[in-house]
């Protein structure tokens, strides 16, 4: 038994050395739980928009097409290749009947056919026909061509990784800006809108 400075005999410490090695002085916890609060607000101040991809949501590139050739849709006629990307500004919508943010999306493709802006073709990515073409037949089609990328392999060569995905495609064909996640009225007109314009006055 250990004495204290005045001869009396010290009380015992019952804690196990896994208990004494744990103690932390309270200001230096609380320390670092400030400073750990702060870190993770920067970095969702500072960091890019993000969708349901985890990746952010609009991104201007400038990479070449993949060379690809897809049959269409069941029940459509069109397919869709990467030729039928020259001569015009055009967007690519990637969709599939599974793809819960594809549904929020599709009204809006919808209209924004009307709108008669740029053609729109789709490439319906991992999915069974059946269930591609009863997408088409009950929530429109707002497709100018599509192509059935059954096994994945064109998305693969266009480093998708998560859908929706739309590209905006360059007369020359070259893919120049994409964006992750659902389409809005409100991301268009603020983004791709004026893209496309610009593209065209080149």
């Amino acid at each position: 038994m250990t004495k204290d400075q005045s001869g009396r005999e010290a009380p015992k410490d019952v804690r196990t050395p896994h208990q004494r090695s744990k103690g932390v002085p309270r200001k230096y916890a609380i320390a670092l739980l400030v400073f750990s609060t702060a870190a993770v607000v920067l970095a969702a101040v500072l960091a890019p928009p993000r969708t349901e991809t985890g990746l952010p949501s609009g991104t201007e590139i400038n990479v070449e097409t993949p060379v690809f050739s897809l049959p269409p849709v069941q029940g459509r006629t069109l397919g869709f290749s990467n030729k039928d990307l020259k001569g015009e500004v055009s967007l690519v919508n990637v969709f599939a009947s599974w793809c819960e943010a594809c549904k929020r999306e599709h009204p809006f493709l919808i209209k924004l056919k009307k709108r008669n802006i740029a053609p729109i073709h789709g490439l319906n990515f991992k999915d069974k026909p059946a269930d591609a073409q009863a997408w088409l037949d009950s929530r429109g089609d707002p497709y100018m061509r599509t192509g059935a990328d059954i096994e994945g392999k064109v998305g693969k060569d266009w480093g998708i990784k998560g859908i929706p995905v739309t590209f905006v495609v360059d007369s020359t064909g070259k893919t120049v800006y994409k964006h992750l996640g659902a389409l809005t009225a409100e991301l268009f007109d603020k983004e791709i809108l004026p893209l496309i314009n610009k593209l065209r006055k080149k």
